[in-house]
């Protein structure tokens, strides 16, 4: 680690730590000397989701549902997280999981933030899960390393993938509102990516997860004035921004889910279909092996889901012919719009994982 940096996150230590509990001076020290600052370099760290590793100290990750796991020993932990402070002003949530405690969800407030999770440690091993709960539109992450007393081997991923292309759905907008109202607060506020239908359902099917998704995105047609739909940042790692390109190649899914079309509303049939079986070919040069699934918006009204499942037919039936078997549909069994904006909350984000996960289930055998 460069001196420069050392030195400004040891002083942003002392200035800038978000306590869960408090404690003495003299206490401070004592675990101070008692633990070691590992970087986030170290082999030992396990990401998941579209991270950019351009300054491999500081990895640098943008969409929602990017997390990191570490194993460590010891009563006393410090996760250490930059966040981009977009605008000058806007904060980004994680949720934090601790062994087998109750995901917490904390909106970050500094520029370097360093987070003591002692109050919640007890003696022996522990496992630490941290993930970026807003999307790419509040700016990205930077994970800058775990202070403990000893970081442990990490026990390995699971083996099954998950992958979740969506919009402001799959991001989980507007479904937390155990802190802040909706219409209250900031437009992100009520974003919970890890409680949201995908991680969710990944974790049901014991998998790995990774959610490709912006609020607003369509297929062909996005809302509010966006420049961008799906088929053009499908590849990036930054989507909203359009920027860096993703190797495929470090995460290859067993299944891609693809939860467009809310955005896009009701479209002649032949475009929208057309549109929808070329993304699919764009897919397929990424992932011949996937079991790729075209859902039905969650949100959608009784119009659009009617249309949406003429669509999907016609999409599955197109590509069964040209030979690709290993594509199908499912249409979720009602509407779920309890949330902020008519979006999901967290409750039914849990009925549609439940819903999601049997389906994967039953047809991957899982």
């Amino acid at each position: 680690m460069a001196p420069f940096f050392t030195k400004f996150l040891y002083v942003n230590m002392m200035l800038a730590v978000i306590f869960y509990c408090s404690c003495s001076a003299k206490d401070l020290s004592k675990e101070i000397e008692e633990s070691n600052l590992y970087t986030a370099e170290n082999s030992f760290i396990q990401f998941t989701g579209r991270v950019d590793f351009s300054t491999n100290e500081l990895p640098r990750f943008w969409s929602p549902g990017v997390y990191v796991e570490a194993w460590f020993s010891g009563k006393t932990c410090e996760i250490i997280v930059n966040d981009e402070l977009l605008w000058g002003t806007s904060h980004n949530y994680i949720s934090i999981v601790l062994d087998d405690q109750p995901v917490q969800r904390i909106k970050l407030t500094e520029k370097v933030n360093i987070i003591n999770l002692d109050s919640r440690l007890g003696s022996g091993n522990h496992k630490v899960t941290i993930c970026k709960s807003s999307e790419s539109g509040i700016g990205y992450l930077e994970f800058a390393g775990i202070k403990c007393e000893e970081l442990l081997k990490p026990e390995p991923k699971p083996t099954r993938k998950i992958e979740f292309y969506g919009n402001s759905i799959t991001c989980g907008t507007g479904s937390d509102t155990s802190e802040v109202p909706c219409d209250s607060g900031e437009w992100y506020d009520q974003h919970n990516a890890y409680m949201s239908y995908g991680p969710v359902t990944a974790r049901l099917l014991n998998a790995q997860w990774m959610l490709t998704s912006v609020s607003g995105i369509g297929l062909m047609h996005s809302c509010c004035n966006m420049d961008i739909v799906m088929p053009d940042v499908y590849d990036k790692v930054n989507l909203r921004e359009n920027k860096l390109e993703w190797n495929f190649s470090k995460y290859q899914p067993d299944v891609v889910t693809i939860a467009l079309g809310q955005n896009d509303g009701i479209q002649d049939s032949t475009v929208f279909c057309s549109n929808y079986v070329a993304y699919i070919h764009q897919l397929r040069t990424k992932y011949e092996k996937a079991t790729i699934i075209c859902l039905t918006s969650p949100m959608a009204d009784e119009k659009l889901v009617a249309v949406m499942k003429k669509y999907f037919v016609s999409i599955v039936d197109c590509l069964n012919d040209e030979g690709d078997q290993n594509i199908t549909s499912y249409f979720f069994s009602k509407h779920y719009n309890n949330g902020c904006g008519g979006h999901p909350d967290i409750s039914q984000h849990t009925e549609i994982a439940g819903e999601l996960s049997q389906f994967i289930k039953e047809i991957k055998n899982w």
